[in-house]
């Protein structure tokens, strides 16, 4: 939705209740939908502010707070009220999202009337169906197997193994949706499950990596992107909430962390020992159709719009080019620290651009663009080593992980300066 503004003059008989009832919507919305603190905290704002309001703004992961003022009171005007909703951290949703934006966007305008579009947002909060939910477990499988051709560079019964656990993990990630006792503990048991499958596989079938098929499985679930967007906040100094989503992040890698561990221990009492040797490595011209099919699939697990879809596809292709292509030319593997930042830069500056001549949230280039270059995989190996009393290796691990953050978000801030951004989200 577009920044500021002048205060619209169809508001003016707007009741004051009515227009807060449909700010509150909207920004329980936005976080529901996985808007970080800053750009939801203006997005607010810069509504509140067209429809005669001034707001005061506070954001976490885990809670809202927000005051409304009626500026037709002049500089004197008191808060009339102020709001706390406590939700749970939200999750990308970028259709959704769009949708919130154009609601709002339609609502600023005149175009919708302010009732109209609070009942409009509250429909959003309808059910995924079934068929929407068997792509999402779908595309856990896509995703895995996308890591392992890309970044591994492993065997084909590493690629398949991965694929075949990262269906079985969507299908729990799926099940811990409408079962709050399981999603609780939904990272610890697909951990599990993934390291004892890949140990049974690499026993009684075939020879696996063990290490990559479990960590290509389980990329979906670490939390790089939360650890991406909690030092995004802290470096716009909205220091409680990138605290509090950098805590969540670190507890998630230690769920999945422990469920590893766990694994290997029980398949070890019970006489289980996998092969774990290298196989033949997957042909090199694998990598763009696997690229393909692994953008496909973060299309669907950002559960974007199909009418997005080519969009959302072409941004995941983009930064991880731009990235591959950084760190050839400084010398490194992808994702070396400043092939990482050049592809923060590009998604960055291509998000702005996108958003300030299409009209529509930024977010769709933005969110997905950086998926496949967010550390959470280093992340998870420090977590490992640590526990497995390596602590030289786990924290040399963690300077790494500390470094590809930086830079990441390094990237994201310089692409916003290069191209200013108009839109809020």
């Amino acid at each position: 939705m577009n920044i500021g503004g002048a205060r619209g003059q169809p508001f003016a008989a707007t009741a004051l209740n009515t227009r807060i009832a449909f700010l509150l919507e909207l920004a329980r919305r936005l976080h529901q939908y996985g808007t970080t603190a800053p750009r939801l905290e203006m997005a607010i704002a810069g509504s509140a502010q067209r429809m005669g309001l001034v707001a005061d703004v506070w954001s976490s992961p885990t809670a809202l707070i927000i005051s409304f003022t009626d500026m037709a009171q002049g500089d004197e005007g008191v808060a009339h009220t102020t709001q706390v909703m406590r939700l749970a951290p939200g999750d990308v949703n970028l259709a959704r999202l769009c949708e919130a934006d154009r609601i709002a966007d339609q609502v600023i305008a005149g175009a919708l009337d302010l009732r109209e579009g609070f009942h409009r947002l509250r429909a959003l909060d309808r059910p995924e169906g079934r068929l929407a939910r068997l792509a999402v477990i779908a595309s856990y499988g896509l995703s895995a197997a996308c890591v392992v051709a890309l970044f591994l560079h492993s065997s084909w019964p590493d690629l398949l193994t991965a694929a075949l656990i990262g269906l079985i993990i969507g299908t729990i990630s799926v099940l811990s949706l409408s079962r709050p006792r399981l999603a609780v503990a939904s990272d610890a048991i697909s951990a599990l499950v993934a390291t004892t499958i890949a140990i049974m596989v690499s026993a009684f079938v075939v020879p696996l990596a063990i290490k990559a098929v479990v960590l290509a499985s389980l990329i979906v679930l670490i939390p790089g992107m939360s650890l991406t967007t909690a030092v995004r906040e802290l470096s716009s100094q909205h220091l409680v909430a990138g605290v509090a989503r950098m805590g969540g992040a670190v507890s998630t890698l230690l769920k999945l962390t422990f469920g590893t561990v766990a694994a290997t221990q029980l398949c070890a009492a019970v006489g289980i020992r996998a092969r774990d040797y290298a196989l033949p490595p997957l042909p090199s011209w694998l990598d763009y159709p696997t690229l393909l099919l692994g953008a496909f699939g973060f299309a669907i697990l950002f559960r974007a719009a199909r009418k997005d879809w080519p969009v959302v596809m072409g941004a995941v292709m983009v930064g991880y080019l731009a990235t591959r292509w950084g760190g050839q030319i400084s010398g490194y593997l992808p994702g070396a620290p400043f092939g990482v930042f050049l592809g923060g830069f590009v998604l960055s500056a291509l998000a702005n651009f996108y958003a300030r001549f299409a009209h529509r949230p930024g977010a769709l280039i933005r969110e997905p663009g950086i998926i496949l270059l967010v550390p959470g995989s280093v992340g998870f190996r420090s977590m490992s080593f640590l526990l497995d009393r390596d602590t030289e290796l786990g924290m040399d691990t963690g300077v790494l992980l500390l470094t590809l953050l930086v830079s990441l978000v390094a990237g994201l801030m310089f692409g916003d300066l290069l191209v200013s951004p108009r839109r809020s989200l």
